[in-house]
């Protein structure tokens, strides 16, 4: 009796050992020769086995839906922004500037939507692999204040940080946007001729970047939900914006072993950025 006790969890190890790698099949087990536990071991394997497989499989159908959607509407975007543009040139009255300009704003946001979705898209099926390696931060943040500075300059917003020399693990080009998101999102919502800090500190496990601003600030109530796919707070509901660049940032830093946090007094807000070293 013992024997067999030893060989029905020695069978039922060997099972479960396989479904977690996930090299399971049922056609090595022969469920003449199984117990009856055996059995339903087996039977609620190759189920968890077939349910793996159709997740998998809508995942990809999904992913190339959305690549479809993106590559078609590609051309009309670009021809309506074209259009736009030429219209604006044109000498109208100031009624139909108005709208010429609406039309421009709402067609930039739809095509910054849809690059979101793609993006985010590929980063949940895997399509996107993230590459961690050791990178430098300095350089890092001093591209990306690059790129934000028009923007800020344009709201005399002045940004503040002082380079320093840490390193830490992580894709360069994924968490260039991420940061990137952060920073727009503190030039937009920040009133004019205010300061942004950013800073890094490192820890034993983790080098930290934060970006703090002076401008509308969070509600506490909506903190833990700033992150979520198209969320909008109540604040920002009159601002240009579709909701998802936070979601994609916490996509990006959780998919290289790091986490983001955001912190808000009523007045300005700092998000902080953990990058694994």
């Amino acid at each position: 009796m013992m024997f067999t006790d030893k060989k029905l969890l020695a069978h039922l190890d060997k099972m479960l050992e396989d479904g977690i790698n996930g090299t399971f099949s049922e056609s090595v087990y022969d469920e003449t020769q199984l117990s009856k536990l055996e059995s339903k071991w087996l039977r609620y394997l190759t189920s968890s086995k077939l349910s793996a497989q159709k997740t998998a499989q809508e995942r990809k159908k999904l992913q190339e839906l959305v690549s479809d959607i993106s590559h078609q509407t590609k051309t009309p975007l670009s021809n309506i922004l074209l259009y736009t543009q030429l219209l604006q040139e044109q000498d109208i009255d100031e009624q139909s500037r108005q709208l010429v300009d609406e039309i421009r704003q709402q067609s930039e946001k739809l095509e910054f939507l849809i690059q979101s979705l793609v993006k985010t898209s590929r980063l949940e099926t895997g399509t996107f692999q993230l590459a961690p390696l050791e990178n430098n931060i300095d350089r890092m943040i001093e591209s990306v204040i690059e790129q934000i500075t028009p923007k800020a300059e344009s709201k005399q917003i002045k940004i503040m940080y002082s380079s320093q020399s840490h390193t830490a693990k992580f894709d360069i080009k994924w968490t260039q946007e991420a940061l990137f998101n952060i920073l727009d999102n503190a030039v937009k919502y920040s009133p004019r001729n205010s300061v942004i800090k950013i800073t890094v500190d490192a820890y034993e496990m983790f080098a930290c970047v934060s970006v703090a601003d002076q401008g509308i600030g969070i509600p506490a109530e909506e903190l833990p939900c700033i992150f979520r796919r198209f969320y909008r707070g109540q604040n920002v509901r009159e601002q240009n914006g579709v909701g998802i660049g936070l979601y994609l940032c916490r996509q990006i830093i959780e998919g290289q072993s790091g986490y983001i946090t955001a912190e808000s007094n009523g007045k300005g807000a700092v998000f902080k950025i953990f990058l694994p070293k």
